[in-house]
């Protein structure tokens, strides 16, 4: 049961690292933000990523907010991982 869980909870992880990475390299491909796919992946880490950029500020005009975000998504996810670990 542990094991599973914890396989789940990282395919979640995952699925949303890779969309904020995604999210940051999409606009250098000069994908239109329209675009349905574009839409989609603010829609979903726009929540995670706006707190964050009113802390991190841009540095010469990039935004390092998805690399503070995907950090603190690995430690959180690490901590759930030992957490589910000791208590399943």
């Amino acid at each position: 049961m542990a094991v599973t869980l914890i396989r789940v909870l990282n395919a979640l992880f995952s699925v949303y690292s890779l969309a904020i990475v995604f999210r940051a390299l999409l606009p250098w491909l000069r994908i239109d933000p329209y675009h349905p796919v574009m839409r989609f992946l603010v829609q979903i880490t726009e929540p995670l990523l706006a707190p964050l950029r009113r802390l991190v500020p841009a540095v010469g005009g990039l935004d390092f907010t998805p690399m503070v975000a995907l950090i603190i998504l690995w430690a959180v996810e690490q901590f759930l991982r030992v957490l589910l670990t000791v208590l399943l």
